[in-house]
């Protein structure tokens, strides 16, 4: 069970999902690319409640860790701190931000499975990326509500895929569940779900439908 949440990077992403972590009631670390208590008035601020730390200790008492960073960072990450973890990237690739990555730039299975290179130890799902971090906590909702928004979870493991499906649960959203991680690259920026306010089952639509034409 999910417990312990490390959040990597300290950015409007980041701070807003460690947010909604401590909301639900997660226990939330915060750690950004430089030494934990420059983050502290930080945090104290945007992310109350969320513990500023070293990424590496962060990520080695994390139950699950959060990569929240410019997706041109993730190269700069030591992997050996990954090594059996369960990590979530809810990043995007954004060129004008990034820089023109090669990696990224091709990469037909989706930008997670890059990211999935460059910590080959770890267990990689894709979730987070597709709602604006503006968005995240004002449209969280109570289960069986009506306007409860979905939240789709990509992955190739089906045991990481619902243990992070249980996570989004909590912060108030329903968990929709894509076959695998290559499938998320129907979450990316240019595709339907991406940025859009959707139930679940618009998400299984809209994901389903492009998942098959890729397939075609």
């Amino acid at each position: 069970m999910i417990e312990r949440v490390a959040v990597i990077g300290a950015g409007r992403v980041g701070t807003a999902v460690a947010r909604a972590l401590v909301g639900a009631g997660f226990e939330v670390t915060l750690s950004g690319s430089g030494d934990p208590a420059d983050l502290s008035l930080l945090s104290s601020i945007v992310a109350p409640g969320a513990t500023p730390q070293w990424t590496r200790e962060a990520v080695s008492t994390a139950d699950l860790i959060i990569i929240a960073v410019p997706l041109h960072r993730v190269t700069t990450l030591d992997p050996a701190p990954f090594e059996g973890k369960l990590v979530v990237d809810a990043m995007n690739y954004w060129p004008p931000v990034d820089g023109e990555l090669a990696a990224f730039e091709e990469a037909p299975e989706g930008s997670s499975a890059v990211v999935r290179g460059f910590l080959p130890g770890a267990t990689v799902v894709k979730t987070l990326n597709h709602v604006g971090y503006h968005d995240l906590e004002v449209d969280a909702r109570a289960a069986g509500h009506p306007e409860r928004r979905g939240l789709a979870i990509a992955g190739d493991d089906p045991a990481a895929t619902a243990a992070v499906a249980a996570v989004i649960e909590r912060i108030g959203y329903d968990a929709v569940s894509l076959p695998s991680l290559a499938a998320g690259a129907a979450l990316q920026p240019g595709h339907a779900a991406f940025g859009a306010r959707l139930a679940a089952n618009e998400i299984i639509r809209a994901t389903r439908a492009e998942n098959s034409g890729a397939a075609a």
